[in-house]
């Protein structure tokens, strides 16, 4: 990792994922982005300059091999896109679709930076 770009960590208590949720959503064919500003509590504990996701595949997308395919390809693609384009201090949920798991690579990461570049704008409109 380059070390120019923010460190990248995990959501992993359900009030994270809940808080994240009533931030900023946007759908795409092969998933969903939902980004949320962290507030200055969580900042105490992770340093700003970081960024924080989390994964969800529910079981509508499919048995626990397409939930686990589709989480792998998410992570992969959090790792690869978010430590370019995401920003420092938000946090990040993506939400797994039913074609996740057979979407080209290149569509995936399409999606992802463009769902980025939408709720980044949409924030800065309201500021």
């Amino acid at each position: 990792m380059a070390p120019d770009r923010p460190a990248i960590n995990t959501l992993r208590v359900r009030r994270e994922f809940l808080a994240v949720a009533k931030g900023y959503k946007q759908v795409r064919r092969g998933l969903v982005l939902q980004a949320h500003p962290r507030n200055a509590s969580d900042s105490e504990k992770y340093s700003d300059n970081s960024i924080r996701f989390g994964l969800t595949a529910t079981k509508k997308i499919g048995n626990a091999v397409i939930r686990n395919r589709a989480r792998r390809r998410l992570r992969a693609l959090a790792h690869e896109i978010l430590s370019a384009h995401g920003q420092p201090g938000y946090d990040y949920v993506l939400i797994g679709r039913a074609s996740t798991g057979d979407r080209a690579w290149e569509s995936l990461q399409t999606d992802l930076r463009s769902a980025l570049k939408q709720i980044h704008r949409r924030k800065d409109e309201k500021e």
